[in-house]
């Protein structure tokens, strides 16, 4: 696949072919629900500098750590079920970390249990969207990012809406920003277009438009900032 250069975006639509930027992978291509690199890559170039700490509480399959070796920021990244040795077994509601030690935190939490993460039992990802105890639990998640982020610094959230068939149609991004809001003032909302595989399959499209529903072209990204 044909890799543009990694350019800062400057509007508020970012779009990027691949889940990868240069010649390597950030991250595993083969992780669920893994997040394209060059998102994180544009938010530390914007709200870092070189030597500052960058935090994921739910760090996947490494892709914050190795934009943050790449780009010369110190990262530690958290996970309930970890990829690999370089990430800390920890559940993001109970980050641990002392306050205030955070440059910038990014998180890409699961969109309810859509994808299987892992058999931990407390994976917030066996969580339904459809139900209390997910926005409950993000609700803990994000009041631990405030506490660990410094003053005067930012955070970037990257989350998707949920839909299917049986359950119907879940405003995740709207609940979550809302939770967002009563903890850190919003910077802006940055729409994401979607590349995953299920999109360029023709049998998903005729059955968007058989059942009259519309697939997830989007994700939101909601730039935060704690006074």
């Amino acid at each position: 696949m044909f890799k543009p250069p990694l350019n800062m975006q400057t509007t508020t639509l970012w779009n990027y072919p691949s889940q990868h930027y240069g010649n390597k992978q950030q991250g595993h291509q083969n992780y669920p629900g893994a997040t394209p690199s060059y998102i994180i890559w544009n938010l530390l170039m914007r709200f870092t500098k070189k030597g500052d700490l960058v935090v994921d509480p739910m760090c996947g399959s490494g892709t914050t750590i190795d934009v943050c070796k790449d780009t010369g920021r110190k990262c530690l990244g958290y996970d309930i079920h970890p990829f690999r040795k370089d990430i800390i077994k920890a559940d993001a509601r109970t980050i641990p970390l002392e306050n205030n030690k955070a440059d910038f935190v990014f998180i890409d939490p699961p969109y309810g249990d859509n994808i299987s993460y892992s058999d931990e039992k407390d994976c917030i990802g066996k969580l339904k969207a459809t139900e209390k105890e997910y926005f409950t639990a993000m609700e803990q998640v994000i009041h631990e990012i405030h506490r660990i982020v410094k003053h005067e610094r930012y955070m970037g959230l990257y989350v998707c809406d949920y839909y299917n068939k049986k359950d119907g149609f879940v405003p995740i991004g709207f609940r979550l920003f809302s939770l967002l809001t009563e903890y850190f003032i919003p910077i802006d909302i940055i729409a994401v277009v979607r590349h995953n595989k299920t999109l360029q399959m023709g049998n998903y499209h005729k059955a968007a438009l058989e059942g009259n529903f519309f697939l997830r072209g989007f994700n939101y990204l909601f730039i935060m900032y704690k006074e």
